[in-house]
């Protein structure tokens, strides 16, 4: 036999959990927070300390919320993916533009601008990448953004009745000699960073004019 009493019980242990994940996850999103305004006043190389003075508490604090400092870099990580790097790219290359070099354009001057507006957050992400244990930031937000324009060129291709299979490797190709370029760019600064976004774009849509169809009218 079950007693009344052993549901309510229950019920208030399962909303207390539920409260304290939440709390959890909230302090945890606050922190974070706190680690994005260190990382741009300190630099790449911030420590805990300085997160702790941006978010008015102790490192006992931070250290309740993350094990280490490895986990609060990957939150950080996930956090500059997630709400600088992609929507800014992806957001770009989805909006309807009047040519195909306009759209190239967009999202090329997106990635040049990010650059130049946040480079602790650039530095950081390109410092952290590859590192053993850690996921590549950098190479997961590149694939992403390949795959996207990739499947925005096959459909052109399909659309006009010719063979998608190069599309993927065309959008590769781009975003590899974007990136590639940008990193490079934002160690010398040899040109204002519109300056370059236009020769980029000159580039990319100089070769891939001659492979894709027309837009139609």
């Amino acid at each position: 036999m079950q007693w009344v009493g052993e549901d309510v019980g229950v019920s208030k242990t399962d909303g207390r959990s539920a409260r304290w994940t939440e709390h959890r996850r909230s302090r945890r999103e606050d922190l974070v927070g706190a680690a994005l305004t260190a990382l741009r006043t300190a630099g790449p190389d911030f420590s805990v300390d300085d997160v702790a003075r941006a978010a008015g508490v102790s490192k006992t604090v931070i250290y309740r919320y993350f094990s280490d400092k490895d986990e609060l870099i990957d939150a950080v990580l996930e956090r500059i993916s997630a709400e600088v790097l992609l929507p800014r790219l992806l957001g770009e290359l989805a909006l309807e533009r009047a040519d195909d070099r306009a759209r190239l354009h967009a999202v090329i001057a997106a990635f040049v601008r990010l650059i130049e507006e946040e480079p602790a957050l650039y530095r950081f992400a390109y410092a952290q990448a590859g590192r053993t244990g850690r996921a590549d930031l950098v190479a997961a937000t590149e694939n992403q953004v390949a795959q996207a324009l990739g499947m925005l060129m096959a459909e052109r291709l399909a659309a006009a009745g010719r063979p998608t299979g190069a599309a993927m490797t065309w959008a590769y190709g781009v975003v590899g000699m974007v990136q590639l370029t940008a990193h490079w760019w934002s160690g010398s600064r040899t040109v204002p960073a519109a300056e370059l976004a236009e020769q980029l774009a000159d580039l990319a849509h100089g070769g891939l004019a001659a492979l894709l169809p027309p837009l139609p009218d």
